[in-house]
């Protein structure tokens, strides 16, 4: 089986994000072109400490690709911690993101290109509690499958790219073998304490990229924690090897195609999530 690498560690600055003031913000693929975050667009790591009062957020669109929303520090009402939401938009929609009442909450938010053929499919979306999360669970260390499979278990979402969405907590001094496909291309981002795999060790705020490779078949990942409270996500997916044009909340293939989205979504022709029939929502 071939051993996987981390090729290079990453990290990015904190800064004031888009909510104004209480609002922290690392965009941990800045820097990363796309060629080799493929197919991840876009990854947040965003603290919300907000006092409340005026609106902030909104109604916006989006279309082609999906979001990915891991709750870690949730106000156990609107976001639950250890929840997880993934929202194909698909061919469009609309979802509204506004928050009037005080906040403490912690979220990585990740934006991952649909495959070309599937850019016009119907919109979608799932999510997954803590509760149901398929999880490992013992004296060393924690497992949750969000999404794709670890070590035995299986996450029941259903992806539109393939992916692979792991959440790790250890105690220092243990290792845990992940499976993963040789393909894969992706990320291990540590949220607090230290992991060694291979010869590289990421340390809290920082992504270590896996070695991309040319083989078929099944691969595996080392990952051997260094202190206690270790705690770190990875995030692998196959890659599409296809140039995108990214534009605001839009994927496409053309900027023409850009240019249809936005006025589809001017026209009112996009649906609002919350307006989704239940044949298009699944709560696990």
């Amino acid at each position: 089986m071939l051993q996987r690498i981390i090729s290079k560690i990453t990290q990015n600055p904190w800064h004031q994000g888009f909510l104004g003031k209480g609002h922290s913000a690392s965009g941990v693929l800045n820097g990363i072109p796309y060629q080799e975050s493929d197919p991840f667009i876009l990854f947040m790591d965003d603290k919300l400490n907000l006092p409340g009062g005026e609106p902030v957020g909104g109604a916006h669109p989006h279309a082609g690709f999906e979001t990915l929303t891991l709750v870690l520090k949730g106000n156990e009402k609107d976001w639950k911690t250890g929840s997880f939401e993934l929202m194909t938009a698909g061919k469009g929609i609309v979802h509204t993101e506004e928050i009037t009442s005080k906040q403490d909450l912690h979220i990585l938010q990740v934006w991952l290109a649909l495959p070309p053929g599937k850019r016009k499919t119907q919109p979608f979306w799932q999510k997954i509690l803590l509760e149901d999360v398929p999880t490992i669970k013992n004296e060393n260390y924690e497992i949750r499958v969000y999404s794709g499979s670890s070590n035995g278990l299986s996450s029941p979402l259903k992806n539109q790219t393939p992916l692979t969405l792991v959440d790790f907590r250890m105690k220092a001094n243990q290792s845990i073998v992940q499976e993963l496909p040789s393909e894969y291309n992706g990320l291990v981002y540590v949220i607090n304490g230290a992991v060694q795999v291979g010869d590289k060790i990421i340390n809290t705020g920082q992504a270590g990229w896996l070695n991309k490779t040319n083989n078929k078949g099944d691969g595996e990942l080392l990952f051997q924690s260094l202190t206690d409270s270790t705690h770190f996500v990875l995030y692998a997916a196959q890659p599409h090897n296809v140039s995108i044009v990214s534009h605001g909340p839009f994927i496409a293939d053309t900027m023409e195609d850009i240019s249809k989205l936005y006025k589809e979504y001017r026209n009112g022709e996009m649906p609002h999530l919350s307006d989704l029939p239940e044949g298009q929502k699944r709560v696990f």
